[in-house]
């Protein structure tokens, strides 16, 4: 399957393949690939690819080469029997040019034309009969949101797999006025290419599958007809262009372009309105965070109230040996510390979800253009660094749509300040912790507006340190941001609920996985310890329980904590304890610090497990322990100024390994995550610092 970004290509992939689809990479490249299985009519089976989004023949981006390189039969994993190719309705002049140089290879080839009823709205007409003739390929009119069509569809495709439908045999340009003497030859050699494909090994035959021979001989041949690349590619689109407008006026009847402007148009002068458009940019992430904090308080509270309702159960009905230990403060413990935060998640993705399918996440790119060519980037760095809210690692992939090597870099190394829903666990349990539950003007959550702050201080900083690394970072290639708007439509609220559903899964099955061995090790460290210091802890709490008259309740208290300060994570702890009290910190947080290097929701299932280890009669929430944790002198753990001073830390620190290995395989060095770890520690230490300082 290929065709233009946003020609609704990915739409007609999930309708063919449903839930048989999975994502992997194209073999050595990090370009996602989406593959799928479907049935066609008479059970026949069929692998479906969908290629990265293009514009034309002629690639630029790296995603581009793969769909250019698997077309012209230049990937060894791709042989296609059939090409889909996804044409857009109401914008349908654009995405003829990439349609008819698919046909013009002379390979098996249907067109799936999308966006009909739009182009209806736009007061297009289309005779779809007509433009089959035209093109002299199978043309199918498709609704992927209706499931119209597909039926027709996949016939098509059975059909044409089984050359019931033959290429025709004119092209749409003159391929010989461009190289006349120089196609021949190549075709001389290579028999089985097209009069146009032959242009393309001419033009791009050093990044095709041939050998030492071969490419002498295309070189040579380039070589004695004085073959001009960029002006045969000129030529050509003139040519093309010209024909297709013929096709136009005998295939679609288009109206009068002084009629009055389209919905679209006219909202897009109220969202892209130079000062309003801004404030209600605002206004709807002030809206996104609010939900995010005000939606899934509930179904949290719930959540947390039956962890500690199970663990206190079990607790009191099993017998205290060492494995109801670890089942209720290794395994329960962490088990909380993932699910509790799944209908944030949940309500974050739908929501992003609902702003890319109706069509504004495009309209956010183009806002923000100014803004980030201040800082030496441009509005293609705006969609990775929206990803970074959900996740860096996809975000930082992403990255690679952006041509420009030097916007890319910084783009990369700015990334992981977003704040991904990893942190969203730490800024819930610290903003309950510190941050009264009260109401500006009686319906402005103060909770939710730190919330959105701790998500915009993220964005300043990125934008700063962006501006400050552009003068260092020399690479000087001009830079071109051209976006394609799509027009504005209704959310597909199954595609929503897929989303919100899958998201939660990957985070439980991810993440989970990394919290519940974390969890499991940390109880082991938490209730071991070096066998003399743990024997010593022993006789002494013994002998002050053996006095008269000792209160045996508090001393069990004590001695539980006098265990997990001499265990081998409280010495951990201890040991770093120097270095973070100037931060507010003590050596339980210590430990949560270090064990989220691995994963940031990790700090979760760290407190959840150290605050649990020798609790088990408590029957308190997570967050009431923590609350009513205090410091030798008697002051509390959690205040505000220790409670901010750590989410700037997480707001700002990269503790990321995942990150990290990503970072390195996209920019093929170690060389900048070293620099990416070191800038991003230093500068959420010196923030964090300069908070506590201010406010303790």
């Amino acid at each position: 399957m290929v065709g233009n970004p946003n020609s609704g290509k990915s739409s007609i992939f999930n309708c063919l393949t449903g839930m048989r689809q999975k994502v992997g990479n194209f073999p050595g490249v990090t370009v996602d690939k989406k593959t799928g299985s479907t049935t066609l009519s008479n059970d026949t089976k069929a692998e479906v690819i969908d290629l990265p989004g293009t514009y034309s023949l002629y690639p630029r981006k790296m995603d581009e080469w793969v769909s250019y390189k698997a077309v012209l039969n230049q990937d060894k994993g791709i042989k296609a029997d059939v090409i889909v190719a996804v044409a857009d309705a109401s914008t349908l002049k654009r995405n003829l040019l990439f349609c008819t140089q698919i046909i013009d290879l002379k390979v098996p080839v249907v067109i799936a034309l999308t966006m009909m009823d739009l182009a209806a709205k736009k007061g297009i007409k289309i005779d779809v009969s007509e433009l089959e003739r035209e093109l002299g390929v199978p043309v199918v009119a498709v609704n992927p949101r209706k499931q119209k069509g597909i039926p027709q569809l996949k016939k098509a495709i059975e059909q044409t797999s089984q050359q019931l439908y033959q290429a025709p045999v004119r092209d749409f340009i003159d391929n010989r006025a461009l190289a006349p003497q120089a196609v021949d030859t190549i075709k001389a050699r290579f028999p089985e290419l097209s009069d146009y494909a032959a242009i393309h090994y001419l033009i791009n035959h050093e990044s095709f599958l041939l050998n030492k021979d071969e490419q002498s001989f295309v070189e040579k041949t380039e070589l004695d007809n004085n073959f001009n690349g960029t002006k045969a590619q000129a030529e050509e689109i003139l040519q093309r262009y010209s024909r297709i407008r013929r096709i136009m006026q005998v295939a679609v009847s288009e109206p009068d372009p002084l009629q009055r402007s389209l919905f679209t148009e006219k909202l897009d002068n109220v969202l892209l309105h130079r000062r309003w458009g801004y404030l209600i940019l605002l206004a709807v992430l002030f809206l996104l965070f609010q939900s995010v904090f005000w939606l899934a308080s509930f179904p949290m509270d719930w959540i947390d109230s039956g962890v500690t309702a199970l663990s206190h159960s079990l607790s009191s009905s099993l017998p205290d040996t060492r494995w109801t230990d670890l089942l209720v403060n290794g395994i329960i413990a962490g088990l909380g510390g993932i699910v509790m935060f799944v209908p944030q998640i949940m309500i974050l993705f739908g929501i992003i979800t609902l702003l890319e399918d109706t069509g504004y996440m495009a309209r956010i790119s183009f806002l923000t253009d100014r803004l980030m060519r201040s800082v030496g980037l441009n509005g293609k760095s705006v969609m990775p660094m929206i990803s970074g809210f959900a996740c860096a690692v996809p975000a930082i992939m992403s990255a690679r749509n952006i041509e420009n090597r030097k916007e890319r870099l910084l783009t990369i190394l700015i990334t992981p300040l977003m704040s991904c829903s990893a942190r969203l666990p730490v800024f819930t349990i610290l903003i309950g912790l510190v941050i009264p539950s009260t109401y500006l003007f009686g319906f402005l959550s103060l909770q939710g507006l730190v919330m959105m702050g701790l998500y915009l201080l993220g964005l300043v900083m990125a934008l700063i340190v962006s501006y400050v690394a552009k003068w260092f970072i020399r690479i000087k290639e001009k830079s071109f941001f051209i976006l394609e708007l799509p027009t504005y439509r209704a959310p597909r609220w199954n595609n929503i609920m897929q989303t919100m559903i899958s998201k939660p899964k990957i985070f439980v099955r991810d993440a989970g996985k990394v919290i519940m061995v974390i969890s499991l090790i940390l109880w082991a460290l938490s209730s071991f310890g070096p066998q003399k210091k743990m024997d010593a802890v022993s006789q002494h709490f013994a002998g002050l329980k053996s006095q008269p008259g000792a209160d045996t309740s508090l001393l069990d208290r004590q001695f539980a904590t006098a265990k997990l300060e001499n265990s081998y994570a409280g010495i951990m702890g201890k040991s770093i304890e120097p270095v973070i009290q100037p931060l507010g910190y003590d050596w339980k947080i210590g430990i949560a610090l270090i064990t989220s290097f691995a994963a940031r929701e990790v700090f979760v299932g760290t407190m959840a497990t150290l605050y649990s280890v020798g609790d088990e009669e408590s029957n308190l929430k997570l967050k009431e322990k923590m609350k009513t944790a205090t410091r030798p002198d008697g002051k509390p753990v959690f205040n505000l100024a220790s409670g901010v001073s750590l989410m700037i830390f997480y707001v700002l620190a990269m503790q990321c390994m995942s990150t990290l290995a990503v970072v390195r395989r996209e920019t093929r060095s170690w060389k900048w995550p070293v620099i990416q770890f070191a800038y991003m520690t230093i500068l959420a230490y010196v923030m964090s610092l300069i908070v506590y300082q201010l406010l303790k």
